[in-house]
């Protein structure tokens, strides 16, 4: 079995194998022409997130500048997914983000991890485990995503967050680590910002 296969089966494997290098190497060439982008190139923007990611839905707008491992190639989004300054994605799994989901700048969600064990770190020997975030979710300024969570449809994560387990739909969750802090409720379907009516 090929440090390729490995990866992609989730398994203990070596990131600097040259055929994994070599195929990281050519994803990298469409990111840097999407980082040289800005207002005014949304529509080349849109054709390079198409080319570049596993799947990029309708009316998705990532912010330039944009990191990623493999320059989307794991990644999967859902349409109108919006993204500020500065994503980091460790792409070296699937990443899966639902339709209509915010995030905001300096956010990192990262699939890779690595061995406890010294001797295998020393060798740089890594394993991934997918993320999946559902629609509608807001991942706050500062967000990190740990390897193997799922963050349900509609749940808010407050700024600065550190995402080490899963969080479920419908809720408000914030911290190091994050945790659920309070559900999405009625109160939240009529005013904003503490107590300010939705007027609109």
């Amino acid at each position: 079995m090929t440090q390729r296969e490995r990866m992609e089966r989730g398994l203990l494997y070596d990131p600097n194998d040259r055929e994994i290098l070599r195929a990281q190497t050519e994803c990298a060439a469409l990111l840097r022409q999407y980082n040289a982008l800005g207002q005014g190139d949304e529509a080349r923007m849109a054709q390079l997130l198409k080319e570049m990611f596993a799947e990029a839905g309708e009316g998705c707008y990532l912010q330039p500048p944009l990191y990623a491992n493999w320059a989307g190639k794991n990644v999967f989004l859902g349409s109108k997914v919006y993204a500020n300054f500065c994503l980091t994605l460790v792409d070296d799994a699937p990443i899966r983000i639902g339709d209509n989901t915010m995030i905001g700048p300096n956010v990192t969600i990262t699939t890779a991890t690595h061995p406890i064990r010294p001797d295998l770190r020393e060798k740089g020997i890594q394993y991934n485990r997918e993320v999946h975030i559902g629609r509608n979710v807001w991942l706050g300024a500062g967000v990190t995503v740990l390897p193997g969570v799922t963050i349900g449809d509609n749940s808010v994560i407050g700024a600065g967050a550190l995402v080490s387990r899963d969080i479920p739909a419908n809720v408000v969750a914030v911290g190091v680590p994050c945790r659920v802090l309070r559900p999405i409720s009625e109160h939240d379907r009529l005013f904003y910002d503490h107590d300010k009516p939705i007027d609109l």
